[in-house]
């Protein structure tokens, strides 16, 4: 029963579609028909123009990360799989809204909300990677996807690490795993389609070079 509840509340809390209501009541738009269609933070600020609606579409997908694991963390204390569980189907929830045909967002924002309590080890080494690589391209798209594939590669070869900051305490290092491999899978397959519209763009302009 308690897999129920903590799962039901991140679906719930992951599926409000912040990015979407924000644009249709500020500016009467449908924003999985605008820009990349990506119900997020990025491309609401993109199509708005606005970084009022940017930000604060962020802050209400980072906060719906942050309330999945704090309310089952309430309901079941000192419990570590069960605000995972909640967090995991947050972000599921988040990337393939069932209020609005399955489209979303890419979960970084969400993720990352309840990454900040529940997982600080892996945020923190995410965000470093982010800044390595935002670095290396100036490119948003490129920092994401990459700084997600090597968080992962990382969380498995410092697994203890991580087990040791995260809070609960995970009841086993597989647990730790499992749930950080599932939220980095959905991130990933979420910038599945930006990452070929951007080798497409990089091979466009060796081609030019050439």
């Amino acid at each position: 029963m308690e897999y129920l509840i903590s799962s039901t509340i991140g679906y719930l809390l992951g599926s409000f579609p912040s990015a979407y209501i924000f644009l249709k009541k500020a500016k009467g738009m449908d924003i999985t028909k605008e820009g990349s269609g990506n119900v997020g933070a990025m491309n609401s600020f993109e199509v708005s123009n606005s970084k009022v609606i940017g930000y604060s579409v962020f802050l209400v997908d980072f906060l719906k990360g942050a309330a999945s694991v704090l309310i089952p963390s309430f309901l079941f204390p000192d419990q570590f799989i069960y605000p995972a569980m909640s967090l995991l189907f947050a972000v599921f929830s988040h990337c393939y809204n069932p209020w609005i045909n399955f489209n979303g967002g890419r979960g970084l924002s969400t993720a990352a909300g309840g990454a900040a309590f529940l997982f600080p080890f892996l945020l923190g080494v995410w965000a470093v990677l982010w800044v390595i690589f935002y670095m290396m391209r100036k490119g948003i798209l490129f920092a994401n996807i990459s700084s997600t594939i090597f968080s992962l590669l990382i969380l498995y070869g410092t697994s203890k690490i991580a087990v040791k900051y995260a809070y609960p305490q995970p009841e086993s290092i597989s647990a730790l795993m499992l749930i950080s491999t599932a939220v980095l899978i959905i991130i990933f397959i979420r910038h599945i389609e930006p990452l070929r519209e951007f080798i497409s763009d990089q091979k466009s302009k060796w081609k030019v070079k050439k």
